[in-house]
């Protein structure tokens, strides 16, 4: 009697085990093609590929969890139980993982509304750099002597971002100080001829030159040319050594400071 019901038990176990698992590896298997459906669908939407993966393992994650719920729930266990363990487990995780995941909730921000992509020169959380890489953790930059800097999203997210790329002109301002003693219409002559020489300047808006302050020992002049933005860097040093070489070509004076010693 014994094992007549022994094998009763067995079988209808066994039946229920061999239920759930068809459950587990079928709802997988469907879990993934639904996960995978979800990323091409995102691409073809044209989301930025960091999101669309992103949002492709959170399907496929829940999804999962459903199934291993449904599966044991087969096999006869309570799942309510379940259900609050995975709640609490998951409280518990946040709180240790809150810095990451709001890193990972700003990457995601970073992603959606895009103030910056791949390859734009920005300054954010307190670094210049170009941008090599955006995941859902941090923001990879280059800087300018070639040092890889890794930023937490959340940093960035969280302060400002300032993107040198994202217009596709940029104004280059300079300033130049001469000696009271100057003619003051030689030297805006001059000024204006580097700027007219240099075809990387653009014509409009027009190139402004003009007295911007009476200094204790200099008169300063404000140039402002407009540029290409990938033109910035090489017009503002060329144009700061071309003045310097006119201004000693036409005789005008640029002050510096002199120290007088006077033996006692």
């Amino acid at each position: 009697m014994e094992w007549e019901s022994i094998a009763t038990l067995a079988g209808a176990y066994g039946l229920k085990v061999l239920g759930s698992l068809f459950i587990f590896f079928v709802g997988k298997k469907l879990a993934s093609l639904a996960s995978s459906l979800a990323n091409k669908m995102m691409e073809k939407a044209k989301v930025e590929i960091t999101l669309a993966k992103f949002f492709s393992n959170v399907i496929y994650g829940l999804l999962l969890v459903v199934i291993v719920l449904a599966a044991l729930s087969n096999i006869g266990i309570e799942t309510t139980s379940f259900v609050a363990v995975l709640g609490a487990a998951g409280l518990a995780v946040g709180l240790a993982f809150k810095d990451t995941f709001s890193n990972v909730g700003a990457g995601v921000l970073l992603v959606v509304f895009r103030p910056f992509k791949v390859d734009d020169f920005i300054n954010a959380a307190g670094e210049s750099g170009t941008v090599e890489e955006i995941n859902l953790f941090s923001t990879f930059m280059r800087t300018a002597d070639n040092k890889l800097i890794i930023v937490p999203n959340g940093r960035i997210i969280g302060g400002n971002i300032v993107n040198f790329s994202a217009k596709p002109t940029r104004r280059v301002d300079l300033k130049f100080g001469v000696s009271y003693g100057d003619d003051l219409r030689l030297v805006k002559q001059a000024l204006r001829e580097v700027l007219e020489a240099d075809e990387r300047i653009l014509k409009e808006p027009e190139p402004f030159v003009a007295v911007s302050e009476l200094a204790d020992s200099s008169v300063n002049f404000v140039v402002r040319a407009w540029v290409n933005s990938p033109d910035y860097w090489g017009v503002y040093f060329d144009t700061t050594e071309r003045v310097k070489l006119a201004f000693d070509e036409k005789g005008i004076t640029i002050p510096f400071p002199q120290v007088q010693l006077h033996k006692e």
